[in-house]
């Protein structure tokens, strides 16, 4: 196989995603580049088309999008601190919600097992619980179905929010000047060896956390003031767009529609808990309510990232609160596994015990 024909999926992806993008930004809609991308790259896949964005190449957007948003960070993002308590409490109410009434959802009215269904529930982590998945806990495809789905929704959901729902949003900056590329440079060898560091240390979104780490302490520490160049912005936006949807690649259309139900009701239950207890929160804390939905949000970090950039928000509430359910569900996901095999021990021995009886 030649070089040109290895390329040319990732490269087919790309451009599919830079039209999706341009055609959404020429429509006005928020964070176009983003969610226009996603949308389209996600409907190249399910018609057949061969989507790829190669390991390399999702490694390198992931540190696009820590240097965005370590750029993007506002001066004040410390005085906020003080307010994140009750944030936090809110997203360990929620993340109580969303596991227990969708997993119980998927198995009441879908009859999904339950470690199907809770694997389901769970909002993000996702090699977590598919490494758990294919381990022997439920049905993998299902799993991987629905949680995609549950991230391609969220991306949607708040751009569209913004323009339908009465939602209190922040225009971006507009920058005064932009990184040179000799900064550039600097400010991007920096955040790959945070990044790695990051990655050995097991972090979750290593590469996300370690970029958006080595940016922000270095714009905090006064080392930079200028922003990203526009252009490297809305190439991070369109690799973001192209890396949701080809997370679509290689499921069928008929695997797609036995799990698309349950995984958009289990999405929709999920950003109506979201929207409440953001609600909850914005009525005690002075931040915008947009702000907070995202830092509450079960997204993946890099999609959630990338729209706190487009729209204007903080981005180191966003990071930081996507880091604590990261770190809360690596907890909660082996507790509720045991839990569904203790209760799955206990049907079993309790059907023995009645055979036996009979």
């Amino acid at each position: 196989m030649t070089l040109p024909q290895t390329l040319r999926p990732s490269l087919i992806t790309l451009l599919i995603s830079v039209a999706g993008g341009g055609a959404a930004t020429l429509l006005g809609l928020p964070a176009g580049w983003l969610m226009g991308g996603a949308l389209a790259v996600t409907a190249a896949a399910m018609a057949g088309a061969r989507v790829h964005v190669p390991d390399w190449l999702r490694n390198v957007t992931f540190v696009l999008i820590g240097m965005s948003m370590g750029a993007s960070v506002a001066p004040d993002s410390l005085s906020l601190l003080a307010s994140w308590p009750v944030s936090l409490a809110g997203l360990v109410l929620e993340l109580l919600l969303i596991i227990t009434l969708t997993g119980w959802m998927l198995a009441r009215f879908f009859k999904l097992d339950p470690g199907t269904a809770y694997l389901s529930s769970f909002p993000g982590h996702l090699s977590f619980v598919m490494g758990i998945a294919a381990a022997g806990v439920g049905n993998p495809r299902q799993i991987v179905i629905i949680q995609v789905i549950r991230i391609l929704m969220l991306t949607i959901a708040v751009p569209i929010g913004t323009v339908f729902l009465p939602i209190d949003h922040m225009a971006p900056r507009s920058p005064k000047s932009f990184l040179g590329i000799w900064q550039l440079l600097a400010l991007a060898s920096a955040s790959i060896a945070v990044g790695l560091v990051f990655v050995r240390l097991k972090v979750p979104a290593g590469l996300v956390l370690g970029a958006m780490a080595a940016a922000t302490a270095a714009k905090l520490g006064g080392l930079y003031i200028e922003a990203m160049p526009t252009p490297l912005v809305i190439v991070t936006f369109v690799l973001t767009g192209a890396l949701i949807g080809s997370r679509f690649a290689g499921i069928t259309r008929g695997e797609f529609l036995s799990a698309a139900k349950g995984g958009v009701i289990a999405t929709a239950m999920t950003l109506g808990i979201v929207s409440l207890v953001a609600l909850g929160v914005s009525q005690i804390v002075d931040m915008p309510y947009g702000q907070i939905w995202l830092g509450l949000s079960p997204g993946a970090l890099e999609g959630m990232g990338a729209l706190g950039i487009a729209l204007g928000y903080d981005t180191a509430f966003i990071a930081a609160h996507h880091v604590i359910r990261l770190l809360l569900l690596s907890f909660a996901i082996p507790t509720v596994v045991v839990l569904i095999r203790r209760r799955e021990a206990a049907a079993i021995a309790q059907q023995d015990s009645k055979s036996l009886s009979e």
